[in-house]
């Protein structure tokens, strides 16, 4: 039998942590994944980056126009009620479209985003007309 102890989390009870003034969220990690409450205000950017980690974003309001893998097409917008599965090492960007809430589900959980290394993110600004975003490996 595991040993693990079962945890029930209530997500408003949750601490945020904000990231840029255009982006916060609140963490539930487990040993083997990561939960992430994501909220971006209209006009945050998530710079061009990847990770090793699986990524599943589903989102619950809002919507992020996302551009997958270095020069791909813009414009592959995910909705409310719609979800984007990332599969490791695939670089991607997200701007959000309109003020957005978002899970976003990583396996094995985001060590960068435990220890606070993820400057990609605490230095991303709102989106210019034709600004792409930076980049991160």
């Amino acid at each position: 039998m595991n040993d693990t102890p079962v945890r029930h989390y209530r997500v408003a009870d949750q601490p945020t942590e904000e990231l840029n003034p255009l982006i916060s969220r609140s963490l539930i990690t487990g040993e083997r994944a990561m939960l992430a409450h994501v909220y971006l205000k209209k006009g945050a950017v998530v710079p061009m980056h990847s990770h090793d980690n699986e990524q599943i974003t589903y989102v619950l309001e809002g919507a992020l126009r996302f551009r997958i893998g270095n020069g791909g097409p813009d414009g592959l917008v995910v909705r409310s009620g719609e979800v984007l599965h990332l599969p490791s090492n695939v670089p991607h960007e997200a701007v959000a479209l309109e003020d957005t809430i978002d899970v976003d589900v990583f396996a094995p959980p985001r060590q960068d985003w435990l220890d606070g290394t993820d400057s990609y993110l605490r230095d991303a600004g709102a989106a210019d007309a034709g600004d792409s975003g930076g980049k991160d490996g």
